[in-house]
């Protein structure tokens, strides 16, 4: 039996495959779950209509990631935030923290975009990661710099 995998299915395929497999185990296990549909004419026709029109979107996606990441590469952000005794922060400077500084800049990025292994506790200038699409990311300059104090 040929069938047309909706999602991915370990061991068989990944969606959108095309794939043999015994009758039974279409009929019993791959089709009741709508994990497939049959390979006929018109499912194949649509699944190449739908390969197109994301492999489209995905090319859009990947155009407007790769300028903001030309607009992002370079720009520097500072931060400043109350320190302790040997330049200590009280608290830490987040993703949610950086993502409001490159706002205030006029860069919008989303928070989870924001790749940060761990939270920033001290004071100085570190490089961050920003993940605009899986294949294109950019590199900001983070300061963190002691707040005034009054």
């Amino acid at each position: 039996m040929k069938l047309i995998l909706r999602e991915d299915v370990e061991n068989l395929g990944k969606s959108g495959e095309i794939v043999t497999v015994r009758d039974g185990y279409g009929r019993n296990y791959l089709l009741p779950r709508h994990l497939a549909v049959l390979a006929n004419e018109q499912n194949v026709r649509q699944l190449e209509h739908e390969k197109a029109v994301i492999a489209a979107r995905q090319a859009k996606l990947k155009g407007s990631a790769e300028q903001q990441a030309r607009s992002l590469s370079g720009l520097e952000v500072a931060i400043a935030r109350k320190v302790g005794e040997q330049a200590k922060l009280f608290g830490s400077v987040t993703a949610l923290d950086i993502a409001e500084a490159l706002a205030a800049k006029g860069q919008k990025v989303d928070r989870r975009h924001i790749h940060l292994p761990e939270p920033i506790k001290s004071v100085g200038t570190f490089d961050v990661e920003v993940r605009l699409h899986h294949e294109v990311s950019a590199s900001v300059k983070v300061q963190v710099v002691p707040e005034a104090q009054s």
